[in-house]
């Protein structure tokens, strides 16, 4: 069953999208992330009948069913990219593994959500799949394991987006560690893909992420040749005391956008940010809070 189209997508190059199971805040993120001049939304009642589909039809952007394990999606990933291997699929999972996360990234999931999700970022993701070029090969994993993740990340935008939610998935925190990481690791990320990497598809950064019982710990290393944490004065961190706002005066002479506050919130939000030698490596610790539950 498929949104029929009207006399406008005639005037554009029409897409196709797959949504597996019925879901109506899915459904409401899938038509108001995607222009519907450009995309027709099909629906699927399971994944069986999503990959019946599949055989059939080729799809842009496929979004797998809430109701179904990660392990069931892995399955129809899998199929999938044996028929269509440059798809983009969303993974919507009600319970996950680390290494179903692994297994998602391995298969080049473009995204993956385990209960409860954010519809915002859900919209987002899908915003992301439909726009991104050449995204399959963003993300290349060297070595993984449930406690520790080795891989190569390109310096673009999209791929930071998509990292930082797997990443996000992988951890298995709760509140309050769980912004915290997922915060800190992201301003880290862009700070190496943009300052370092210089914002470059061709380069990479490199990424090891280690779950540990009692702590997280996440090395960034980027192509860049590196700087010193307390002699960037277009960042908060080197403001003057009294003076919270000063870098934002310098950023706006030299043209540089907002911001800034990256190194800072990471070192407000974890417990050690150890910076390499050179400047060109990042380490990220945070303790976890093991107490038991009254």
């Amino acid at each position: 069953m498929s949104s029929a189209p009207s006399l406008s997508q005639g005037l554009y190059a029409v897409k196709s999208a797959l949504a597996v199971g019925a879901d109506r805040k899915i459904e409401e993120a899938l038509s108001e992330a995607l222009d519907s001049r450009e995309w027709i939304i099909h629906h699927a009642a399971d994944n069986s009948a999503a990959l019946a589909l599949v055989k059939k039809k080729a799809f842009e952007l496929i979004v797998t069913s809430q109701k179904t394990s990660g392990k069931e999606d892995l399955d129809l990933l899998r199929n999938i990219r044996r028929l269509r291997p440059h798809t983009r699929v969303i993974v919507l999972t009600d319970e996950s593994t680390p290494a179903d996360v692994i297994a998602s990234m391995r298969e080049r999931a473009f995204s993956y959500f385990s209960k409860p999700l954010s519809t915002e970022a859900l919209k987002d993701m899908i915003h992301h799949a439909a726009e991104a070029p050449c995204w399959d090969a963003g993300i290349e994993i060297i070595s993984a394991t449930p406690e520790w993740i080795r891989l190569l990340a390109a310096c673009d935008l999209t791929t930071a987006g998509r990292l930082v939610q797997f990443i996000d998935e992988m951890g298995n925190l709760q509140e309050p560690e769980k912004t915290a990481v997922a915060t800190a690791f992201r301003e880290m990320l862009m700070n190496a893909i943009e300052y370092g990497g210089g914002l470059d598809p061709e380069q990479y950064v490199e990424i090891s992420y280690i779950r540990g019982q009692q702590a997280i710990g996440c090395r960034i290393t980027d192509p860049g040749k590196g700087f010193q944490p307390d002699k960037i004065p277009h960042a908060a961190v080197c403001n003057p005391p009294g003076a919270p706002l000063q870098h934002h005066q310098l950023r706006e002479s030299q043209g540089i956008r907002p911001g800034g506050f990256g190194i800072l919130l990471a070192r407000q939000m974890l417990d050690q940010v150890i910076y390499s030698e050179n400047g060109n490596e990042v380490l990220l610790l945070k303790y976890l809070n093991t107490a038991p539950s009254s």
